[in-house]
């Protein structure tokens, strides 16, 4: 029995460096290629060699490239501008739609929850063209309200809250409504700051997506000043050939923020996931 213990956990172990490896290997070609002149990115493919991954003649050309003579700062700014507003609102109209959904209730209740479930069932690619119609009727296209406002109804975001507050004694309420505790107090000094885990694992969610998205950027935004960072990486790609060592500078850039969120918030993440079990 021990010695078929050691076996699972040298083959687990196995395992996870192979995978460890297929993810890594990649995105340590990227980081050295991004401190190479441009003549240099592929000059050691072949064989591979610890100088593949190392940079001989490191430089910041790239960097200096991307924010000097393209810049590539507003490109970061309107990113980082538009997933933070779009988060806090996120967060703000679907914590309060499932407040209503679990703690009240009215007509069509049900069919309502099951049309938000619905709803992030549904591919974006199938509303991708009523959306643009809409958001071009109201004068949105080209500007931040066009990449910000048709993300602010996060059906997943009022999901993951409705299941936690069920979670939540019904005491707790009662309490606080014989205590004279108004609806909006309720919320803002109750029933929020026990949701601390959901609430960061909401946030992780949809800022994540929203710096990671291409498809609505890519079609809400016509000009070069409300360009996202993934919409902006075609730049890259020109009828004369492709500026890797950029190409590559902009990729490192654009995951830089994601892991700095998602590596000390991950306890949240995972705790939340692992609470919200179904409930009717």
């Amino acid at each position: 029995m021990n010695k078929n213990y050691k076996v699972q956990t040298l083959l687990l172990l196995v395992c996870h460096v192979v995978l460890a490896a297929i993810i890594l290997l990649p995105l340590a070609f990227a980081l050295a290629s991004s401190f190479r002149r441009l003549e240099d990115v592929f000059k050691y493919m072949s064989p591979i060699s610890w100088k593949t991954f190392v940079p001989m003649e490191p430089t910041w050309q790239a960097y200096a490239n991307l924010f000097v003579e393209r810049g590539f700062g507003r490109v970061v700014f309107n990113t980082f501008f538009t997933s933070i507003v779009e988060m806090i609102g996120a967060l703000l109209i679907g914590s309060l739609a499932a407040f209503a959904f679990a703690f009240y209730n009215f007509r069509c209740k049900h069919a309502l929850f099951v049309l938000v479930l619905v709803a992030f069932m549904i591919p974006f690619e199938v509303t991708a063209i009523p959306l643009y119609r809409l958001v071009d009727a109201l004068g949105m296209i080209d500007s931040y309200s066009g990449i910000i406002v048709p993300g602010l109804a996060n059906a997943l975001v009022v999901f993951l809250y409705r299941q936690f507050f069920l979670d939540l004694p019904p005491a707790l309420f009662e309490a606080a409504r014989i205590d004279g505790a108004g609806t909006l107090r309720m919320y803002a000094q109750i029933i929020m700051p026990l949701c601390r885990p959901v609430t960061v694992s909401a946030a992780l969610m949809v800022f994540v997506h929203q710096w990671e998205s291409f498809m609505w950027p890519l079609i809400a935004v016509r000009s070069r000043q409300y360009a996202v960072i993934q919409v902006a990486l075609n730049d890259f790609t020109t009828e004369m050939g492709t500026y890797w060592n950029e190409l590559f500078a902009a990729v490192i850039i654009s995951m830089i923020v994601p892991i700095l969120l998602l590596v000390p918030l991950q306890r949240y993440f995972v705790k939340s996931v692992s609470s919200s079990g179904i409930k009717g």
